[in-house]
């Protein structure tokens, strides 16, 4: 056991005694003393403990509140009169333990001030620690609100709702970026089979060097040309080693009525897989496109589909979709405010959709796209005649003598065979009026070589009707 020690704790106001001013020794209380006058130990005159001797982890001095140490007598410790923590408190002058406080803690202590200080800090800790908690928690609630919301399952669409119709076609169409010597440009196509065939615009193809193909999952390809006609404003290119392909089904123009819904897919202003809705608003609308290079060799002429779906510049070539997904037409041209009918699609001289938008009937895309594919060129029905395009009354005047080396009405021609002469006025095909000469080449092309028409003429202010077989004429 260690050795007794005197020691003089400082003087302050928490060690006062409590007791009588004559049981106090310089400020400091001290315990009752024995018969000898020696101060004596609480414990002197109890029963020793029962139990293991105190070991090494005992052999520790307790200062009393006089100065005087002691060593312990058993296992306990014991509380100073100032409140050293880890041990039993007693009253100096009485003869039982108050109360016992953390017992084990060391013999060192903490003052009363230093208490005070730690609560005063533990409490402002404790708000400052409660507040920020506080801030944490009102954040952490606001980061949790939920608002109501509908599950996630998606409850399928209808084949025949936009998005039925979007998701049947968006496989099979594709961006093309076209780049030439007169730069660069962006279209749409369609599949048209497993071989890796694809329709657009001849518009969008006409002066390219290069072409790149984008299919809707992201996929590239680079794409040859197979063939075009610009009379129809109609090309065929080809990819190859792409597999899966998704080809388009194609259906029936004839089957089209003003009012039937229409979905166009396409990428207008490269924004590919672009959807837009609306209806048929007229059918066999005359309307010719291009005309840029001066001579008329770019010169499209399409008996259209007219439709309120919104068309923009990229969107030439793409699919015009019915109810049931099948494609009734190629989209081609718009007409822009304050431009001319039929500007093409590719946005060279207009600006965006304002409603009026035309596509190529597909009964004759399909017939152009087969000759394409099968020989590189497609052919034009025709009659046989030159037709003076100064001509501004009502109908198509036949020509009444050679322009440009070609005479009015080609002899052994369809126009010659069925009675046709120079200065005729074409006003009907079919039954259907005719405006002018172009309106007279839409009507003609709207069919193929080899079909009947009927043709209403005026002649010398008199109307006769003559049956004509169309001829073919191979396209550029």
């Amino acid at each position: 056991m260690a050795d007794r020690q005197q020691t003089d704790p400082a003087p302050s106001w928490w060690s006062r005694p409590e007791g009588p001013a004559d049981a106090r020794r310089d400020g400091v209380p001290s315990p009752r003393p024995d018969a000898g006058g020696e101060p004596r130990h609480p414990d002197a005159d109890r029963e020793p403990a029962s139990g293991p001797e105190p070991g090494p982890e005992h052999d520790e001095t307790y200062q009393q509140a006089d100065g005087q140490a002691y060593g312990p007598a058993d296992e306990r410790t014991y509380q100073q009169a100032y409140g050293q923590p880890g041990e039993v408190r007693y009253d100096p002058w009485g003869e039982q333990p108050l109360q016992v406080v953390d017992r084990g803690r060391g013999r060192g202590g903490i003052r009363l001030w230093q208490a005070a200080a730690l609560c005063a800090g533990s409490a402002l800790l404790a708000g400052g620690t409660g507040g920020y908690l506080g801030v944490l928690a009102e954040r952490e609630a606001g980061t949790r609100l939920e608002l109501p919301q509908a599950g996630v399952a998606d409850p399928g669409r209808a084949p025949d709702s936009v998005a039925g119709i979007a998701a049947a076609a968006l496989p099979g169409v594709v961006t093309l970026h076209v780049r030439g010597a007169s730069g660069s440009g962006t279209g749409t196509g369609f599949v048209l089979d497993a071989q890796g065939h694809i329709l657009t615009n001849n518009h969008v193809v006409a002066d390219a060097g290069e072409i790149a193909v984008t299919f809707s999952s992201g996929e590239s390809a680079t794409a040859e040309l197979v063939g075009r006609d610009s009379g129809y404003d109609l090309a065929v290119v080809k990819v190859s080693g792409v597999r899966g392909l998704r080809p388009l089904t194609l259906g029936n123009s004839e089957n089209v009525r003003v009012g039937d819904p229409v979905v166009a897919i396409g990428a207008p202003f490269d924004l590919s897989n672009t959807v837009t809705a609306g209806i048929i608003s007229a059918t066999g609308r005359p309307v010719t496109a291009g005309g840029d290079k001066g001579d008329g060799s770019d010169i499209s002429y399409v008996d259209a589909l007219q439709t309120d779906a919104p068309i923009n510049p990229g969107n030439s070539g793409g699919p015009l979709l019915d109810s049931r997904a099948h494609v009734i037409g190629i989209n081609s041209a718009i007409k822009g405010a304050d431009k001319g009918e039929g500007e093409g699609g590719d946005g060279a001289r207009q600006g965006g959709s304002i409603g009026l938008g035309f596509a190529i009937p597909v009964n004759q895309g399909k017939r152009v796209a087969e000759e394409l594919i099968r020989t590189g060129r497609a052919t034009h029905p025709v009659i046989g005649v030159t037709l003076d395009m100064q001509y501004t009354g009502d109908g198509a005047r036949v020509g009444d003598e050679a322009a440009d080396g070609k005479p009015p009405v080609v002899a052994g021609g369809p126009a010659a065979r069925a009675g046709i002469r120079a200065g005729d006025v074409i006003t009907k095909v079919d039954g259907q009026r005719v405006r002018g000469g172009d309106e007279l080449i839409i009507r003609i092309r709207s069919h193929r070589p080899g079909d009947p028409l009927t043709l209403t003429v005026l002649r010398a202010g008199r109307e006769r009707t003559l049956d004509v077989v169309l001829g073919s004429a191979n396209g550029s």
